[in-house]
């Protein structure tokens, strides 16, 4: 074998077993692209969401449906407004019936 052709096979090798480990997406994927800090009021909520952090995206989400246009928002959890949301939920399925927390 001519020593180009082993020059170059060597080159591929080496090329190849060091792209191994690179992930395919360097990008975060979270849902929550613009988060509002606007107070939101708990009755005009319908369904209320909190996405943990993970490996795709390092933030806790909060995602609310309002009630009557079914829009959807983003909420800042660091937020006062949201955390004493958070918390009245807490406290009311701690007072709930087991029964009645499985339905909710």
């Amino acid at each position: 074998m001519d020593q180009r052709a082993i020059l170059l096979l060597c080159l591929i090798f080496l090329t190849l077993s060091g792209t191994q480990g690179i992930p395919l997406s360097r990008t975060t994927r979270c849902t929550c692209i613009k988060i509002s800090n606007q107070p939101v009021n708990p009755k005009f909520l319908e369904k209320l969401e909190m996405i943990p952090a993970s490996l795709s995206c390092p933030h806790v989400e909060i995602i609310v449906t309002m009630k009557k246009s079914g829009e959807k928002r983003c909420l800042n959890p660091e937020s006062k407004n949201v955390k004493n949301i958070l918390k009245a939920i807490r406290k009311e399925r701690s007072t709930m019936s087991p029964r009645k927390q499985r339905e909710a």
